[in-house]
């Protein structure tokens, strides 16, 4: 492997291999040394920079055309939504219909011919609007990965729930029926994508939980809040995230547990494995429900 060297101009810089061969500052060899990381094809990264979205996202934008515009979830991260950055890494890019660009390893282009008012500047970042931002989320996504993401960007304040609704109203064409579902599934009360991904798979299953339902004891002292409840047969429906294992939460849980246990509740843990069996953990709730029922 060829020996590192890093030029001083280079120390922190993404960039585009012709450029900086061109300017006689590496050669070709020179990039193959551990001193630099490919990003894209045709585009290195200084290797002390960390392995992140944002490394990919500043690599993106030396490839794609003018006229390109980041959508979808690299959206949401460049409006301020950071933790919903694709989780393989995938920078999602929209360009007009007529431009050829494409396909990249590494990216996700999709070729749509937006209008003015649904692009937007985000610290100088071209990206779609908030609301194009979300609306498209909700409909190439599924309804639980939507959901989950729609209701982070509520919650975070960045998209208002009353102009989300309206736009996905009028909004017609491929996905807009399922866009209109999700919107009407999000709840910002959610604390967690988890938490949203869990709500949204019972719903659709036709078990609509209350969430963040609050549990109260005989003497109307607080005894705990909730994730998702079903308030009439005391069934609580918890998602456990690694936050659980936390040191002293172990212990925290145990009393919380056992005050809703007296209080005559009876709680489902769902772990994230649970989350990839929706079918399981529906008949896993469902059972419970039916147990509850048949009790009182």
């Amino acid at each position: 492997m060829p020996a590192a060297l890093r030029p001083p101009a280079l120390r922190g810089a993404v960039f585009r291999k012709r450029d900086v061969v061109a300017a006689g500052l590496l050669s070709s060899d020179c990039l193959r040394s551990s001193a630099w990381r490919r990003v894209f094809r045709g585009v290195y990264a200084d290797a002390e920079l960390p392995d992140s979205f944002g490394v990919r996202v500043r690599g993106a934008r030396l490839l794609v055309p003018p006229s390109a515009v980041f959508s979808g979830r690299t959206a949401a991260y460049l409006h301020g939504a950071t933790e919903l950055a694709d989780r393989r890494g995938l920078v999602e890019v929209t360009v007009p219909a007529e431009v050829r660009f494409g396909p990249v390893d590494g990216m996700r282009v999709r070729r749509i011919s937006l209008p003015t008012s649904d692009v937007a500047y985000s610290g100088g970042w071209r990206c779609t609007s908030r609301v194009r931002t979300a609306l498209d989320i909700a409909r190439w996504e599924s309804h639980p990965d939507a959901v989950a993401a729609l209701d982070v960007l509520l919650a975070r304040g960045l998209v208002d729930a009353d102009r989300l609704r309206e736009a996905a109203g009028v909004r017609r064409g491929r996905g807009s029926r399922q866009a209109r579902r999700a919107v009407e599934l999000t709840d910002p009360r959610a604390e967690s994508q988890p938490e949203s991904r869990l709500r949204v798979i019972l719903t659709l299953a036709g078990l609509p939980p209350v969430p963040q339902h609050v549990v109260r004891g005989p003497d109307g002292a607080f005894l705990a809040r909730v994730d998702l409840a079903y308030p009439d047969v005391r069934v609580a429906v918890e998602y456990d995230g690694a936050w659980h294992a936390e040191a002293g939460q172990f212990a925290r849980d145990r009393r919380r547990l056992n005050g809703l246990t007296a209080a005559g509740w009876v709680v489902v843990h769902v772990t994230a494995t649970d989350l990839r069996d929706p079918a399981a953990l529906v008949a896993r709730v469902r059972a419970q429900i039916r147990r509850a029922t048949a009790g009182k």
